[in-house]
């Protein structure tokens, strides 16, 4: 498959845009982090998080993956273009794809990944004084060999890193860290090397865990569907992350979509546990109140 020469230009704009801001970056920045755009992607959430996320001017963003809806080889293509408009008033903005199982699932999807995402579906970069390492779990529930591989030989390049986040689609971690089960390669390797942060989507809820000094997060939808009770307390909303990074210090806070597709709530990370917000009485009273607690309404 041919890459067009502005495809090439787009790619080489997205790299210089992406080094001059890292060297700006010094031991502070803000980032954002988006969940799934499809698994029944529902009508206008992606634009309005889009909107919401720029108005924050972050110095990148991530995604956890399933920017399209995928599975028919014959359809793919359109809906990358279609996706890349969508970007297209925020192309100022570094964007880091993470490879879902709707955005990669045949030889050919994944050709189109690497097209439109400027990169191969597991890779790694720096910003300011943080490392990024994301890995390929689209067509696995699990970590492959050659992604545990890819990720020690990453990590070890990388020691010296302050901040450490690793990131992939699927949690293949969610059951032995609800169960609190430590003996698991990903785990082992993030003590080892000092990864504070490991981050999923792909469940389209919020979620939060800590495992021996390791925070494992699931994102909440950035435009999938929501499932279940879809209430927020449950953690089911549409919104994004904004994180913090100042020194060593990393502040995570969850933002929930404004009207109308939200209340634009904001909470911490610590604010919500393995079945939705720690406090969920006490919560809702102050979202009612407007408190600045958890699930306080964004001014």
């Amino acid at each position: 498959m041919a890459i067009s020469r502005a495809h090439m230009l787009a790619a080489a704009a997205f790299c210089a845009a992406a080094a001059l801001a890292a060297a700006s970056a010094g031991d502070g920045f803000q980032f954002a982090i988006l969940g799934d755009r499809t698994g029944d992607a529902q009508a206008g959430v992606y634009e309005q998080v889009w909107a919401e996320t720029a108005a924050e001017r972050p110095a990148c963003v991530i995604t956890s993956g399933d920017s399209i809806e995928g599975g028919d080889d014959n359809t793919a293509e359109s809906q990358w273009q279609a996706v890349a408009d969508a970007w297209r008033p925020y192309r100022r903005l570094p964007l880091y794809l993470v490879p879902g199982n709707h955005d990669i699932w045949s030889p050919l999807s994944e050709r189109l990944f690497r097209k439109y995402a400027g990169h191969a579906p597991h890779y790694s970069f720096d910003y300011g004084n943080a490392h990024f390492t994301i890995l390929d779990n689209s067509r696995s529930d699990e970590l492959s060999g050659a992604e545990i591989a890819f990720l020690e030989s990453d990590l070890k390049a990388h020691a010296a890193a302050p901040v450490k986040m690793i990131f992939s689609h699927r949690p293949s971690w969610l059951i032995p860290v609800a169960l609190k089960n430590p003996d698991f390669p990903l785990h082992r390797l993030a003590r080892q090397y000092g990864v504070e942060y490991v981050v999923a989507g792909h469940v389209h809820q919020m979620l939060h865990f800590e495992l021996e000094g390791v925070t494992y997060i699931s994102m909440p939808s950035s435009g999938g569907h929501l499932r279940l009770s879809k209430k927020y307390e449950d953690g089911w909303f549409f919104g994004h992350a904004r994180v913090e990074v100042s020194g060593r210090a990393v502040d995570f806070q969850l933002e929930e979509l404004k009207a109308p597709r939200g209340r634009g709530r904001i909470t911490k990370a610590k604010d919500w546990g393995m079945t939705g917000l720690l406090e969920k009485p006490v919560a809702a009273q102050r979202a009612a109140g407007g408190s600045r607690s958890a699930g306080m309404p964004a001014r």
